[in-house]
């Protein structure tokens, strides 16, 4: 028994004296490991769970997407020591969060969310306007919020986030469909400093609450529009005053016509243009877009019929050397679509479909 005892504190040594080093050395040579792997950690021994939980620099993520009982092992979480100053929470589809464990969150700890700069609630269905109030009074210093596919905040929602948070530069409302052209003006009128938003089957949306975003958020250089289809020219003939965009997603855009993409061709620092099923557009349409946007890597036709082989000559005139992805399926009016005629007018194409 004595020597099985030994036996043990040798091998605890030995752990605590080669293994431990190497392994902390290892993890503090990483910029960040990722959160699982850190928890996995915890488990090797019991000399390496205390020297991983006296470093508080290596906990700033809380990764709980696609857990069960997410709310109540967040609460968990930030009740340990080494959760006092936590920079990102992610819940993305996790089950079981609600506005009470926002509520709980807030009521305490407070002070180990003060910090929080990046917040994921993508797909937390039972969270309303009352837990964005509570979580958004709680993390003053957010610069990153997504509640993608929520059906049950309002317009509500974004006037406690505009009023506790006033650093968001980025902003998933992707699904919420609940939202309206109220949300879009407190955001224009609050977030001139925004670079990305989402706004992805937000049905409610009309070309004036567009147009606030458009003239006020021009520092955006990510717009998603992907299944928006009221929006018109009215609204798309603001796209010039968007300079630094760089990634744009008009999917289903049926009302854009050819002069509105004239103006969205004025944003000369374009590398990706989704316009797939943007119906109204001929050539002309798309010659616009190869002779100001010179950049584009990323480009998107499919389903177009009123296409034909001259907007892509003029494409390969001015974009053959940057443009890697070009999807033209279901362009009938497009002759010369086959892989290798395509790799003859843009050489650098590695990706040739886009939607299946």
């Amino acid at each position: 028994m004595i020597e099985s005892n030994t036996v043990i504190e040798e091998e605890e040594e030995w752990r605590r004296d080669t293994i431990l080093p190497e392994v902390m050395k290892i993890v503090c040579s990483r910029s960040m490991l990722p959160h699982k792997d850190l928890i996995s950690l915890l488990l090797v021994s019991p000399s390496l769970r205390r020297s991983l939980n006296s470093y508080s620099s290596l906990w700033p993520v809380i990764d709980l997407r696609e857990y069960s009982n997410a709310g109540d092992r967040l609460l968990a979480a930030l009740s340990l020591a080494r959760y006092q100053n936590v920079n990102q929470i992610s819940l993305e589809f996790a089950q079981g969060v609600e506005d009470k464990h926002m509520e709980l969150l807030k009521k305490k700890f407070n002070s180990s969310v003060q910090n929080l700069e990046h917040l994921n609630l993508n797909g937390c269905q039972k969270i309303t306007d009352k837990g964005v109030e509570a979580i958004t009074d709680a993390c003053p210093k957010l610069k990153s919020f997504s509640i993608y596919w929520n059906v049950r905040v309002s317009d509500l929602s974004m006037t406690y986030l505009v009023k506790n948070c006033k650093n968001i530069v980025d902003l998933n409302l992707s699904g919420c469909k609940n939202i309206s052209d109220k949300s879009l003006e407190l955001i224009a009128s609050n977030y001139q400093l925004l670079e990305s938003l989402n706004l992805t089957r937000c049905v409610k949306l009309t070309d004036g609450g567009l147009q606030q975003i458009l003239c006020k958020c021009c520092a955006l250089r990510t717009l998603n529009l992907y299944a928006d289809s009221s929006f018109t020219d009215v609204a798309y003939k603001k796209f010039s005053l968007l300079v630094g965009l760089r990634f744009l997603d008009l999917c289903g855009a049926q009302n854009l016509s050819d002069e509105g993409l004239s103006c969205v061709a004025k944003c000369k620092n374009l590398v990706s243009l989704n316009l797939t099923w943007c119906v109204r557009l001929t050539d002309a349409g798309v010659i616009s877009v190869a002779q100001g946007c010179t950049s584009l890597e990323f480009l998107s036709l499919f389903g177009i019929v009123g296409v034909t082989d001259k907007c892509l000559e003029a494409l390969s005139t001015s974009c053959s050397n940057t443009i890697t992805t070009l999807d033209v399926n279901g362009c009938v009016g497009i002759k010369r679509r086959s892989r290798e005629e395509l790799l003859q007018l843009f050489p650098r194409l590695i990706c040739f479909k886009v939607h299946s």
